[in-house]
């Protein structure tokens, strides 16, 4: 009975890592000091999910997410900012975001 019981955790456990994907944002800004990623994901939190710097200048980060549309925007050096070279929209308030289509 433990077996089954075990098996039966583990298949729900791929289940739920099945349903989400890695995903990495990259923003290009050579000259900042800390940047962080702020969506809808997050509750636009400003300060939760910082990227790294490399040696080009482009800043990283990889979040996990379930399928979906998210609204995000870049926080560089405390200035929230979209990154013209990826898709953007509008939301229902005016504001533009950068948009991403995980699937």
């Amino acid at each position: 009975m433990a077996v089954k019981k075990q098996i039966e955790k583990k298949e729900l456990v791929e289940k739920k890592e099945s349903t989400t994907k890695k995903v990495t944002f990259k923003v290009s800004a050579p000259e900042a000091g800390v940047v962080f990623l702020a969506g809808d994901f997050n509750n636009w939190d400003s300060a939760k999910k910082p990227l790294k710097k490399n040696e080009k200048g482009e800043w990283t980060v990889t979040a996990v997410l379930k399928p979906g549309k998210y609204q995000y925007k870049y926080v560089i050096d405390s200035a929230w900012q979209i990154d013209p070279k990826a898709e953007t929209v509008t939301d229902n308030t005016g504001n533009v975001n950068n948009v991403k289509e995980v699937k």
